[in-house]
């Protein structure tokens, strides 16, 4: 399981560890205290020097330099209001944990009454989900975990992203495993042909973004009776305009804090604990629905959020004075594939005596079942 919440890590390609972490996402002290950004998307990067007024070839120097003598809710609002991702970093809020943990960690709806749907499964004790289709719209690492689950559990996994948002090649190959990846418009005819037979779609993207393309729970609910809807948001629902992730979360919630060597410096976790938190719940809990759904119909809604986990986390106990980390080898916990002619290193899963169907090249599959 460590290996597997870590698996960035350990993941190489042709025998090298990939840039995982762009310049321009981390730490930066500002005149105030600290922010966090995230830049790992070109779009997001640029957005970043844009709302710093720099050039688009300024480096992390001038960021550091321009942040330096901003205010940190400056520096974040020239960032966010230009496009990019920046949040404060803060300090824990103990009350605001205490009433998001009184919320459900996977809030759980029925949108409608029972409806039959054509029995397609050819499930097995080993692939519970084997014959059912799942639609994955989603990017990074929470979302494609849970799906990567679902595919390791038998489930037929399409992957569709946008034709103008290309994905790195490392980040597919660390959590695409066992799936299909098409490139396709979320406005086309073809696309909604894949819902009508979908059995489960899952969200990544913004609430805000999926309403104004008709892909939210309710509005797919209402016109794909029968399916289930897995939503994974970073801030919530509550904050459906606001793009974020596990770095940015772990940032604003205290999680940076929390962690920090020296009390003041920020710190972080030592994996994307709550990416692959959400991930693994959200796979467990689509598995539960799905087959809830052959015994007794229905259309089924689950989801969280990523800011809805770090609150879960912030309310375990905690250790005075923590263990150092042993060092161990990982080699029995990684499996090796062969890629469109690249090496490729990823860590296995996490269930003992499961092993992962390869990741194939992003976007180079059809969007059909």
């Amino acid at each position: 399981m460590a290996v597997s919440y870590r698996g960035d890590r350990f993941l190489t390609i042709d025998g090298a560890a990939p840039p995982v972490w762009s310049p321009f996402s981390g730490f930066w002290r500002t005149r105030d205290g600290w922010i966090r950004t995230h830049g790992n998307y070109p779009h997001h990067a640029r957005a970043l020097l844009s709302g710093l007024g720099l050039q688009p070839d300024a480096d992390a120097d001038h960021v550091r330099t321009a942040l330096a003598s901003l205010a940190s809710g400056e520096g974040v609002a020239a960032i966010t209001a230009s496009g990019g991702l920046a949040v404060p970093v803060l300090r824990e809020r103990p009350e605001d944990d205490r009433a998001l943990r009184a919320t459900p960690l996977l809030d759980i709806a029925r949108l409608s009454p029972a409806y039959s749907v054509e029995r397609r499964t050819s499930a097995t004790a080993e692939q519970p989900l084997r014959g059912f289709r799942v639609l994955d719209l989603t990017r990074v690492i929470a979302g494609p975990v849970c799906t990567r689950t679902l595919a390791l559990f038998g489930a037929d996994v399409l992957r569709i992203d946008p034709p103008d948002l290309p994905e790195p090649e490392w980040q597919h190959f660390d959590t695409g495993h066992g799936k299909r990846s098409a490139v396709l418009d979320a406005r086309s005819s073809q696309f909604r042909d894949l819902l009508e037979t979908a059995d489960a779609v899952v969200l990544g993207y913004r609430p805000a973004a999926l309403d104004r393309l008709g892909l939210g729970p309710d509005e797919l609910a209402h016109r794909y009776p029968g399916l289930v809807v897995a939503q994974l948001s970073a801030w919530g629902t509550d904050q459906p305009e606001r793009a974020g992730f596990d770095s940015l979360v772990q940032a604003e919630s205290g999680i940076a804090l929390v962690e920090s060597p020296d009390g003041h410096t920020p710190g972080v976790l030592p994996a994307q604990a709550l990416d692959h938190s959400a991930g693994y719940l959200l796979a467990a809990a689509v598995t539960t629905l799905l087959q809830r759904r052959t015994r007794e119909g229905g259309t089924w809604r689950v989801r969280t959020s990523l800011r809805r986990v770090a609150a879960e986390l912030l309310g375990m106990p905690r250790a005075d004075d923590p263990a150092p980390e042993e060092a161990f080898d990982p080699s029995p916990h990684l499996t090796h594939f062969t890629v469109g002619g690249r090496d490729v290193v990823t860590a296995r899963p996490a269930l003992a005596g499961t092993d992962f169907a390869p990741p194939r090249r992003w976007g180079r599959d059809q969007p059909v079942w």
